[in-house]
């Protein structure tokens, strides 16, 4: 069977590689709007009412109105949105299927599944199995840090890196910015772990293209039981059994590192998403690493449809 996918805001960063990675496939046929035509709302209703499946990758604003342009009589067509409009929405799935047990079913049985943020992926990935398991209180005062590369901020972020010669001294070295610590992914972090309070959440930029490492440190003073780093590795690495796409690595293993670092790029062109737990008697540091244009976009959208469409879970995707 072939299904009829349009992806609005194609020249994006998030809808361009979603348009590579179906672009390919015999089973996805592309709907396409012209150029000059594609901020028309009547060319896009007509897309967004024949398609299957329509990916929004737009700002929130108009992912609002894309949704709004759907038909009262269409009851086949199904969105992805990859905006931050809907992660928190009450009718809306999120699109993270290895959240729990059955976040698979409640995706494939979506008509409207959100799809994650890229620093917030990371982050539950590492947090929600603990909270839910009472391991991590729902009260704790949890802090994390994200490296990411210069793509997550779009063309013009992606533009002013990329196109001086050579680039300012300030812009050289990682940068820390949403400073007023409101980041736009700080909603999903908190309802999708359960904690009581948003977490401190500080995001850093740095002179690469692509990939991403979240951190989170614990106290094991402050779990239940005081669990031990071994314990939180254990756990994850059960919770996470038999996962195509979630990996645990190693414990605190060397072999897991480049001569002691943890680069952010490793997972580049993947869906993969690698889970590492360090530590000691005193302190435990969680940290996820992944391609933020891969499992923390578009790799992440493209798996959620495919579960949509009772497709291979892995089609058109990297391991």
């Amino acid at each position: 069977m072939t299904y009829k996918v349009f992806i609005d805001g194609r020249h994006g960063t998030t809808g361009l590689r979603i348009d590579e990675r179906l672009s390919a496939r015999a089973d996805v046929e592309l709907l396409a709007i012209p150029e000059q035509a594609r901020k028309d709302p009547a060319a896009r209703a007509e897309c967004i009412n024949r398609a299957d499946v329509v990916f929004l990758c737009l700002p929130d604003a108009a992912a609002r109105e894309a949704v709004a342009l759907l038909r009262t009589d269409n009851s086949h067509t199904r969105f992805l949105d990859a905006s931050t409009a809907h992660r928190t929405h009450p009718d809306w799935i999120y699109g993270l299927p290895e959240l729990d047990g059955g976040q698979r079913a409640r995706i494939r049985n979506a008509r409207k599944v959100a799809v994650p943020g890229c620093h917030a992926s990371g982050f539950i990935l590492l947090l929600h199995p603990l909270v839910a398991a009472g391991i991590v209180p729902r009260e704790y005062p949890v802090s994390a840090c994200s490296v990411t590369g210069y793509s997550g901020g779009g063309k013009e972020m992606i533009a002013s890196y990329e196109t001086p010669k050579t680039l300012p001294e300030s812009m050289q070295s990682p940068r820390f910015y949403a400073l007023g610590l409101a980041h736009k992914h700080l909603p999903e972090m908190q309802a999708l772990t359960g904690l009581a309070t948003k977490p401190l959440f500080t995001p850093i930029v740095g002179n690469f293209a692509q990939g991403m490492v979240v951190v989170v440190p614990l106290l094991p003073r402050l779990l239940e039981n005081s669990v031990m780093p071994a314990d939180v590795h254990a756990f994850l690495n059960e919770y996470y059994a038999g996962e195509r796409f979630v990996k645990v690595m190693p414990f605190d293993s060397a072999a897991t590192l480049e001569n002691g670092f943890l680069p952010a790029t490793a997972c580049n062109g993947t869906n993969r998403a690698e889970i590492f737990v360090f530590g000691h008697a005193e302190q435990i540091l969680l940290a996820a690493r992944f391609d933020n244009l891969g499992k923390g976009a578009s790799g992440a959208a493209v798996q959620c449809m495919n579960i949509m469409l009772d497709a291979d879970e892995g089609e058109g995707l990297n391991i």
